[in-house]
């Protein structure tokens, strides 16, 4: 599947034009001075130019240096609005700079000086009357503080000379920073990627990530989307973005914060939810394909930009490798990545063993030994399976032997499936192979990694289009309206809302005084748990607060003493649950993204373990079962050495139930359960936190002084 037949549904965007693709530049600042700012960008708009634009440089000083006094000037001479102003002015003159742009009906500017938002409250106070001067009359801002955007070969405006160098192409790159979309634009350039649009967005005090991802949606000429995040504010019109433009063109997203540790969350849902690995998960949910490093980023791309599966739920790679060592690093990549490589069928295994020397793996990975000249014919095979969708193919570069891009060309498979060509040997080598199948549309690598990396990119694309197009329209609220519980909660009462969810807990009794516990004890089947019953105790192990496996009045009492002694104001007293396996689910309030969805390992150990995996509050019943095969864990929910089986729709139905609640209970900020057991009869909650919403915990405390 090529992009001429993906993109011919887009239509060209005008939202953004005036500052993407003007007509007229004026360069605000501009010098004859050698080095400074206002000439080093003046420069480059000129170099940059594809000769089409009307450029200007702004100076008070006069005109003697060719440069005109002021935009209102400039736009006289041009005899028509200018598109775009490019700032390059200290952050102090920039106000009143942009209100002069704005009352010159100017479309767009660029502001790259820093000492705004970033420097203090001097600097946010010259930020905030930026974003009032947009507001009001509609002008779009880039920055303050970036270097800048290009389209190679059309438009420079960045101020860092050697972007001339950068290829022209179809990737747009969306950069939290200049100098991100600076590394990545040269990377990807470097590896024979083509850049369409690059763009540092600064502080965004107008222009978001949104904006532009709304433009290069629209943009025909761009075929794929690589997006740097380093921090988020409107998570929910991000991940509606990358949604819209997944559905049309893949995105290779990239997340900064790996390390960020904020403070530490009352649950282990908070603690588990980092930023980081929040905004990698619901990107992911929302179509994007996420990567670790920048590296595998331009590997993802080099395949993304060029070729794109049909959605699946499990698209199958044939592996065809002339040498045995590269393919088994090729293959343990992508199963590692959770890649299907179906084994061959018996026929097609039959016609490869006409094809290849008798002591070759011919299953899955094809491994051919030296290529030779029936390779065309091997491809063609090996794409003849009917679980086959895509093709990873890796040779050495040995032109005596072999024309590699020649023989995909004859093999004629590229045309119906997409074909990846990693290619190992001399730069100029592979330079020529990489450049023959560009001409047929096929991407090349250079290293088994990268080829595996980008199959993986390709799969992990097809199947989240396919889960979503699974999941739309299927989002419906399962319970009715339920009565707002009294904050803060402790377990009973947390339970008690757990049973009206139709979610399992055990049988219980909330015992005010050790009467009523022995009383209970004689209710309910043996052995039971007995636990502190505190809404304030939120760790009840940590404190000794939880005796297990109780069956007489004595043991009882003993448990009633240690509990006392840590002044429990109540017990809870409740049969204990068969064993199996403990999983945490949590829903919270997530302050950029909105409601969320926590799933692990459980127990006291889940923070230490850290397995978990995340979804957006709005997930769906197919969404919310596939979730839980993110986790390493996974296989102990399969029935692992006899163990039990988890209902993925029970699960499902328990994930969404909590997400509702959450979601029409703004005062709510956390619910967990942890640990949600996995049993032979199915999930139990065996204990449920409900935090309030922070403001709401707020007031709570202040009531209670």
């Amino acid at each position: 599947m090529t992009f001429a037949h993906m993109q011919a549904a887009t239509t060209p965007d005008t939202r953004l034009d005036r500052l993407f693709r003007p007509r007229s530049i004026a360069v605000v600042g501009a010098s004859a001075a050698p080095g400074k700012l206002g000439s080093v960008m003046l420069d480059a708009v000129n170099r940059g130019s594809d000769g089409s634009l009307t450029i200007f440089g702004i100076n008070p000083k006069g005109e003697g240096d060719g440069f005109h006094v002021s935009l209102r000037a400039a736009t006289e001479a041009n005899g028509a609005p200018i598109d775009l102003a490019v700032l390059c002015i200290p952050a102090l003159a920039t106000p009143d700079a942009v209100r002069e742009a704005a009352k010159c009906e100017v479309g767009a500017a660029v502001i790259c000086s820093g000492g705004f938002a970033e420097a203090g409250a001097v600097g946010a106070a010259l930020q905030n009357q930026l974003a009032d001067i947009a507001s009001r009359s509609g002008i779009r801002l880039l920055g303050p503080n970036t270097s800048g955007f290009f389209r190679p070969a059309s438009t420079t405006v960045s101020f860092v000379p050697t972007v001339e160098h950068i290829i022209p192409g179809s990737v747009a790159v969306v950069a939290a920073s200049g100098g991100m979309n600076h590394a990545l634009s040269f990377l990807l350039s470097e590896h024979g990627v083509g850049l369409g649009l690059g763009v540092g967005l600064g502080n965004c005090v107008d222009v978001t990530a949104v904006d532009v991802l709304e433009h290069v949606r629209r943009d025909p000429s761009i075929t794929a989307v690589a997006l740097h995040v380093e921090s988020v504010g409107d998570g929910r019109s991000l991940l509606s973005a990358v949604r819209a433009v997944s559905a049309v063109k893949p995105i290779v997203a990239i997340v900064v914060g790996r390390s960020d540790v904020s403070a530490f969350s009352e649950s282990h849902t908070g603690a588990l939810a980092t930023s980081w690995r929040t905004t990698r998960a619901l990107l992911t949910e929302a179509g994007a394909v996420v990567v670790d490093s920048e590296q595998q980023l331009v590997d993802a791309l080099a395949v993304l930009s060029r070729t794109r599966l049909p959605a699946a739920a499990s698209p199958g790679v044939g592996v065809v490798t002339a040498q045995a060592g590269p393919g088994l690093m090729i293959l343990d990549e992508l199963l590692a990545r959770d890649v299907r490589v179906p084994t061959l069928s018996e026929s097609v295994q039959v016609r490869l063993s006409t094809l290849l020397p008798p002591m070759t793996f011919q299953a899955n990975p094809v491994d051919t030994g030296r290529p030779g000249a029936t390779f065309s014919a091997v491809l063609s095979a090996t794409a003849s399976d009917p679980e086959v969708s895509a093709l990873a193919v890796y040779a050495l570069a040995e032109p005596d032997a072999i024309d590699l891009a020649d023989a995909v060309s004859k093999a004629g498979v590229h045309a119906d499936m997409p074909v990846v060509l990693g290619v190992g040997g001399p730069a100029e080598a592979v330079s020529k192979t990489a450049a023959a199948a560009a001409g047929i549309g096929v991407p090349v690598v250079s290293s088994p990694t990268a080829l595996a990396t980008g199959i993986r990119a390709l799969v992990h694309d097809a199947r989240s289009r396919f889960l979503r197009a699974v999941d739309a329209g299927t989002r419906t609220a399962t319970h009715p309206p339920l009565p707002v519980i009294n904050l803060p909660a402790d377990e009973a009462t947390s339970k008690d809302l757990l049973d009206a969810l139709a979610i399992t807990t055990p049988r219980r009794r909330a015992c005010p005084d050790r009467d009523t516990a022995h009383q209970a004890l004689t209710e309910l089947s043996l052995p039971v748990a007995v636990k502190i019953l505190d809404a304030g105790v939120l760790h009840k192990t940590d404190i000794g607060g939880v005796h297990l496996g109780i069956r007489t009045p004595q043991e009882l009492d003993s448990a009633l003493d240690a509990l006392d002694a840590i002044d429990s104001p109540a017990y809870l007293v409740e049969t204990m649950a068969e064993p199996g396996v403990d999983l945490f689910l949590g829903v919270r309030h997530d302050e950029v993204f909105g409601p969320i969805v926590v799933a692990g390992l459980g127990g006291t150990a889940a923070e230490a373990i850290g397995d978990v995996t995340i979804r957006s509050g709005d997930l769906t019943a197919a969404g919310a079962a596939a979730m839980l095969d993110d986790l390493q864990c996974a296989p102990l929910l399969d029935g692992w050495r006899g163990g039990p089986v988890l209902n993925r729709d029970e699960f499902a139905r328990v994930a969404i139930a909590l997400a509702d609640y959450l979601t029409s209970h703004a005062d709510i900020g956390d619910i967990e359960i942890n640990p949600l057991r996995l049993t032979p009869t199915g999930l139990i909650a065996l204990d449920a936190v409900i935090l309030a919403a922070p403001n709401r915990q707020i007031a709570l405390e202040g009531e209670s002084q």
